[in-house]
């Protein structure tokens, strides 16, 4: 079985004391910045790389204590794949969005909206959590 790592992020954007969340349309799903860790490179390395390529942004800021792993199997080439990928959550002050060929459209929604998006259980499960931090960290 082969085994592959990811680094990504729910990446939001403060407006109007509002937080709006980036999700962008894969081929079949809503979902966030992410991809392949590549050899001696870090997480937070590997999301800025990822931001930059699929999205244009380059100003992204951590928010520290953040950090959530999720994991599924798929099917390639028939084999058997498992895959990791962890996840920061980071703030952005651009709007303007550059996409990549990987994906259909992108979208900057409110929690309801992009809840309401989340298909596919790992990432609902997972951006549930990175809301639920925000609000405790920008509460402080």
């Amino acid at each position: 079985m082969r085994f592959e790592r990811s680094a990504g992020a729910i990446i939001f954007r403060i407006e109007k004391d509002k937080v709006l969340y980036l999700l962008l349309r894969y081929r079949t799903y809503w979902g966030f910045v992410k991809g392949i860790i590549e050899k001696n490179e870090s997480i937070e390395e590997t999301v800025k790389r990822e931001a930059k390529e699929e999205t244009g942004l380059s100003d992204l800021i951590f928010v520290k204590g953040f950090e959530e792993k999720i994991g599924w199997f798929f099917m390639l080439k028939g084999e058997l794949v498992r895959k990791e990928a962890v996840f920061l959550l980071a703030q952005t002050k651009s709007k303007k969005i550059k996409l990549s060929f990987e994906h259909k459209s992108y979208k900057w929604c409110s929690y309801d909206e992009a809840l309401k998006l989340q298909k596919i259980k790992n990432n609902r499960v997972l951006f549930e959590k990175a809301h639920n931090f925000l609000q405790k960290y920008h509460a402080k």
